[in-house]
């Protein structure tokens, strides 16, 4: 899936641009704050019908403007978003709407990759779960469905756990009618977890070998609560320490990525190369995984890569993401000269330079 073109309106700094893509190597070079990744973000937009960095679509509009509009055209087909300010977001493929944007997700496959990606390693398990979330959703509309299912349930489930917190006798009818329903999505998401680490894992350990050259070993466990339990006996065991709680302990809301080097953990061991390097294996094994298991090579954004990593490294990232198994791809970088060096094989590599949001 290649994009060849993109058209933006005001969208953050970018007031307007109309872009004509290489089917391979697309480089953004300015410095930081110009608009490089505001660029990337508005091609992640076409992918996700959202944004990568804020879910308040408003925000994405220029300051001082009333609407925005991205539209990209791919090998097969046009996507086109429109933004404005108070009013429902317009999402279109070749000039017709969704019922459902959910059902846009996996068309067109991405992966982005990004400094925000450390916040896999340093916040909760909420990004480790997004993370296969994301994965697992571009190729599999049923997991999307039932993770929808199953978050709208817990939601009602937590709510009354927290109103009848101090209630003499709590509802428990009304709290096991909806733990057998979060039950079937709750294991189905759990399934395809399961399913997905088992053929994910390789990957991630081959592409962290040739990134270090084999100087570390990493390891990446999924854990989950429903690996040693019946959900269903685990609702009811902890209902009651749940009320106290105020919030629902058990289910794959609770599932993690444990994440390695060698026998400690990532985070306490790792230098900022070395979890760079974690993180970005990670990222590259997705867009591998997508390619086999959805047999389309995704989109690849590589935003502002390079820094904290040694140049050995660097060069066999780019040796590898510049081979036939990856798709078309986007870096942005703060140094020409930097760029030029590195992609110096490819000469079908298309430079755009970014100042102030305007692109040339």
């Amino acid at each position: 899936m290649n994009l060849v073109s993109l058209n933006i309106l005001n969208y953050r700094n970018i007031r307007e641009a109309s872009l004509e893509f290489a089917p391979k190597l697309n480089c953004f070079v300015g410095l930081n704050g110009q608009g490089k990744t505001n660029v990337l973000d508005a091609i992640y937009l076409l992918s996700f019908a959202k944004s990568a960095f804020t879910a308040q679509d408003s925000l994405n509009i220029t300051h001082g403007e009333e609407m925005a509009m991205v539209q990209g055209t791919y090998d097969e087909f046009t996507i086109s978003c429109g933004l404005r300010r108070g009013v429902k977001k317009q999402f279109r493929k070749d000039k017709k709407d969704y019922p459902r944007l959910l059902d846009h997700i996996g068309l067109i496959p991405l992966v982005m990759v990004c400094p925000a990606d450390h916040q896999l390693i340093e916040e909760g398990s909420d990004e480790r779960r997004r993370f296969m979330d994301v994965v697992i959703g571009q190729r599999n509309r049923k997991y999307l469905d039932c993770l929808t299912t199953y978050n709208a349930l817990l939601k009602q489930r937590n709510a009354l756990l927290k109103q009848y917190a101090d209630a003499p006798a709590p509802p428990d009818d009304l709290l096991e009618v909806l733990e057998w329903q979060m039950v079937e999505p709750a294991e189905y998401i759990y399934q395809e977890r399961t399913k997905f680490f088992k053929e994910f894992e390789p990957y991630f350990a081959e592409v962290y070998k040739v990134i270090s050259s084999s100087a570390e070993t990493p390891s990446l466990r999924y854990i989950s609560q429903l690996q040693d339990r019946v959900l269903r006996e685990a609702y009811v065991k902890t209902r009651q320490r749940d009320l106290i709680l105020g919030w629902t302990s058990q289910g794959p809301h609770k599932d993690d990525l444990e994440m390695k080097l060698g026998d400690y953990p990532l985070k306490q061991v790792g230098s900022q190369g070395q979890q760079r390097t974690y993180v970005l294996a990670m990222k590259l094994a997705q867009a591998l995984y997508l390619e086999d298991t959805t047999g389309e090579a995704p989109i690849l954004l590589l935003d502002d890569i390079f820094d904290r990593l040694d140049s050995e490294r660097v060069e066999r990232i780019v040796a590898m993401v510049q081979g036939e198994q990856f798709g078309q791809i986007f870096i942005t970088d703060t140094d020409r000269q930097h760029l030029t060096e590195i992609l110096r094989p490819n000469e079908n590599a298309k430079i755009f330079h970014v100042e102030n949001g305007q692109i040339a």
